[in-house]
């Protein structure tokens, strides 16, 4: 089993990832990202110069053809981006922007020349590039940026602002991988770009000796002594031979990776280009991100008139802006005084009626149906009361046994309606005027009670002179001759069809009842 970690080691790694985060999040940042239609050979410059700016930057940034700048800057501050890098394409030319973040300035550039990495690495005959050099950031080298002029030390300021600033006094030589140098020239006013890797190796010895501390052994096969390889350096290729000069040769003040490389010895620094290559042409510089105030154009100049004259516009718009926000500004305030005056008189109102339905006793409330020409009715809280009024008639001594009427909690006596009453019918308690409907009063035919008894004619034949519906001949009428003495028990009844029957059995279920009390 491993190890367990001691205390000592678990505070110094805390105490190790604070500095880290603090150190991270105080150097700046910078998104690398493309506008608009590009090609793919542009695309490809966008991740170039990701590599270039890492470990500060987005390596893997998506970008959506519905993103806005204004997306961009919004997710800027709180991952605490300080810088874009915008490329753009038209049909003549490729432009890149440099944009200060949150409030400018812009520098708009143009990018005349460019060479991608693989082009720059496939020209090489030995390239030195590995992972390991873009785990720090490079060291930026400024050349000819002291010229007079405020293009130029706006341009200088924006270059040094986007890569971490380093102390000579704590800086730690292992650190430092690459190199970013920047070179203006006045004559053509064109800046240019150029990305190294470095490599420290040590100077003052013989080249077998150098072979010897890169553990490269040469072939000795032809010397007769060791001292032969240290002094004459034989048998070695002529690729090998140093080339370095006082230029590029200093003394080391702390111990650099590689063998040979110790501190206070003679040690010379090498630049191999890994890209990529970008010759850049400034165009103007705007006051903010991405608008306001022109500070600088290389190819349209004005005079003080005309830029007095578009500073007046530019204020006049101003002025403009601020009356417009200064009247919407007292609309709005006009709108919620008088919002706030409806509030209180409506608050006012409903406390208004509050107070007049607590004053206001039961007695004197009115019935809302009412006609206005009839006298207000007797208000009664018993149920013969209720019912005189209703009815129309005294109630009987024992219909009521003296209770209430009963209501809900709260709620205020209701005065009594009378009931609406047809012309010629009594009220609906009324025995003696209620009559039973028959079930085929459907189609507007006279009810069962309203028939009148038939006089010598029976209901069963068509007239008088009629036959009989049980008989073949004959005329007269079907019971004449016959009494109800003259009936025997179980005598045979005379048919009279399933019609008649059905409609007897409805009447009553007695038979022919209307037409013998008719003719009795």
């Amino acid at each position: 089993m491993g190890k367990t970690k001691t205390k000592n080691q678990k505070k110094g790694r805390e105490a190790a990832r604070s500095v880290a985060e603090e150190t991270y999040s105080t150097v700046p940042h910078t998104f690398v990202f493309y506008r608009g239609q590009i090609g793919m050979n542009v695309a490809q410059l966008v991740a170039d110069m990701r590599r270039v700016m890492e470990p500060f930057t987005a390596r893997s940034l998506k970008v959506r053809k519905n993103n806005a700048l204004k997306d961009f800057v919004a997710v800027a501050g709180p991952l605490g981006v300080t810088h874009f890098s915008i490329f753009t394409k038209t049909e003549n030319t490729i432009n890149m922007r440099l944009a200060r973040l949150p409030k400018g300035p812009t520098l708009y550039f143009h990018v005349a020349k460019y060479t991608l990495i693989k082009d720059v690495v496939s020209s090489l005959k030995r390239h030195r590039m590995h992972e390991q050099q873009f785990s720090h950031h490079p060291l930026l080298v400024l050349n000819n940026f002291g010229i007079e002029g405020m293009h130029i030390k706006l341009m200088a300021t924006m270059f040094q602002n986007m890569f971490p600033s380093i102390n000579v006094h704590k800086l730690n030589l292992n650190s430092i991988k690459r190199c970013v140098l920047l070179n203006y020239d006045p004559v053509s006013q064109e800046v240019e770009f150029r990305h190294y890797s470095l490599k420290v190796v040590p100077v003052g010895m013989s080249r077998g000796v150098k072979k010897l501390m890169q553990e490269k052994f040469p072939d000795m096969s032809k010397l007769e002594d060791i001292s032969e390889l240290l002094m004459k350096g034989v048998n070695l290729s002529e690729s090998e031979a140093e080339q370095d000069g006082d230029h590029n040769i200093t003394e080391l003040p702390q111990v650099y990776s590689g063998r040979g490389n110790m501190a206070s010895q003679q040690s010379a620094v090498r630049l191999t280009e890994i890209g990529p290559r970008m010759t850049l042409q400034l165009v103007k510089i705007l006051e903010g991100m991405g608008n306001g105030k022109v500070l600088y154009h290389s190819f349209i100049s004005k005079t003080e008139e005309e830029l007095q004259e578009m500073l007046n516009r530019k204020e006049a718009r101003l002025k403009e802006k601020e009356e417009r926000k200064r009247k919407q500004e007292q609309n709005i305030a006009l709108k919620k005084e008088k919002r706030d005056q409806n509030k209180q008189k409506s608050l006012e109102g409903i406390k208004r009626k509050r107070q007049q339905e607590g004053q206001v006793s039961d007695d004197e409330v009115e019935d809302p149906g009412k006609p206005e020409d009839q006298a207000p009715a007797e208000e009664s809280e018993d149920e013969a009361e209720y019912y005189r009024q209703a009815v129309g008639e005294e109630p009987d001594e024992d219909m009521f046994s003296g209770a209430k009427r009963k209501r809900g909690p709260g709620k205020p006596p209701q005065p009594f309606k009378k009931r609406k009453l047809s012309p010629g019918k009594g009220p609906p308690h009324d025995k003696k005027s209620f009559k039973s409907f028959d079930r085929g009063n459907k189609d507007g035919r006279k009810r069962f009670g309203d028939r009148k008894p038939l006089e010598g004619r029976n209901r069963f034949r068509k007239s008088e002179g009629g036959k009989k519906f049980g008989q073949k001949g004959g005329k007269g009428n079907r019971f004449a001759g016959q009494k109800k003495e003259d009936k025997k028990f179980g005598g045979q009844k005379t048919f009279r069809g399933r019609a008649v029957m059905k409609r007897q059995k409805g009447a009553g279920g007695k038979k022919d009842f209307k037409h013998k009390k008719g003719k009795s």
